[in-house]
C-alpha cells in the first residue's frame, strides 16, 4: 500500500508523466521569467534556519546574484512592470543553486540530532 502512494505521489508531481503538473511548472516558469527570478530565490531563510545555512555556505557570488534578483524583482513588480521579452528568454528560473547545499545542511541537522549534539543555530563557543 505505502509503494503504491509512493509512486502515486511520484507521478502526481512529475511533470514528464502528469499533464497537469507540466502545466503548473509552465505557469511558475513564466511568472518567474517575468521578473527574472529563479525557483531558488523564493525560499525564504528567515523562514527555515536550514535556508539560512545553505544560504551562508554558499559562495558570496551566488549570494549577491540572489540579492540582485530579488531587489529586481520587487524593484519591477512596484513598478508594475515586467522585463523585456529578450530578457525573459535569457532567464533560466528552474537552474537551482540551493538545493545540493541544503540537502548537505539537513543531512547534517539530521546526524547532529541522532548524535544529541544541539543544533548549529543553538550553539555557543566556550
Amino acid at each position: 500500500m505505502s509503494s503504491m502512494l509512493s509512486a502515486l505521489s511520484q507521478w502526481f508531481v512529475n511533470p514528464r508523466r502528469n499533464p497537469l503538473a507540466r502545466l503548473h511548472m509552465q505557469a511558475v516558469s513564466s511568472r518567474l521569467r517575468k521578473y527574472g527570478l529563479r525557483y531558488d530565490d523564493l525560499y525564504d531563510p528567515k523562514h527555515d534556519l536550514d535556508i539560512k545555512e545553505a544560504l551562508d555556505r554558499l559562495p558570496r557570488e551566488v549570494v549577491d546574484a540572489r540579492i540582485q534578483r530579488l531587489k529586481r524583482a520587487m524593484d519591477l513588480s512596484m513598478k508594475h512592470q515586467y522585463l523585456s521579452d529578450e530578457l525573459q528568454a535569457q532567464q533560466t528560473p528552474f537552474r537551482g543553486y540551493l538545493s545540493d547545499m541544503m540537502d548537505l545542511v539537513k543531512k547534517e541537522r539530521l546526524e547532529r540530532e541522532e548524535l544529541g549534539a544541539l543544533p548549529l543555530h543553538e550553539r555557543t563557543l566556550p
